[in-house]
């Protein structure tokens, strides 16, 4: 599975997706992109985005990509944390169907 990784995600979280192609946006060249545009290219060339972004949701109607996205949401937002989160997110990768929206929240 091709994921992309938000650029608001630690590029070390890619070592928690083994075996998928991991890329980051700024490593697409993406940097500075808005979320619509943003979710145009990813869909064009991915699978999954992976944000922290809390209102992308609000902000997008995911409903109409044919992306999976996953928002990680995280009390303290540092990488432990968040890497607290990776095996639900892991899960999810072939329970979502193009269109759907998940979040995974970790316990701290």
């Amino acid at each position: 599975m091709r994921i992309l990784l938000d650029e608001c995600v630690p590029r070390r979280l890619r070592s928690e997706l083994a075996g998928h192609d991991v890329f980051t946006a700024v490593e697409m060249g993406w940097s500075g992109k808005q979320n619509g545009e943003l979710l145009a290219l990813a869909e064009a060339h991915f699978d999954v985005f992976l944000t922290l972004d809390r209102n992308i949701s609000y902000q997008q109607n995911v409903s109409t990509l044919q992306l999976r996205m996953i928002v990680l949401r995280s009390k303290k937002g540092d990488l432990a944390s968040l890497k607290q989160g990776m095996p639900e997110v892991r899960a999810l990768l072939n329970k979502l169907k193009p269109g759907e929206i998940a979040f995974v929240e970790t316990q701290s």
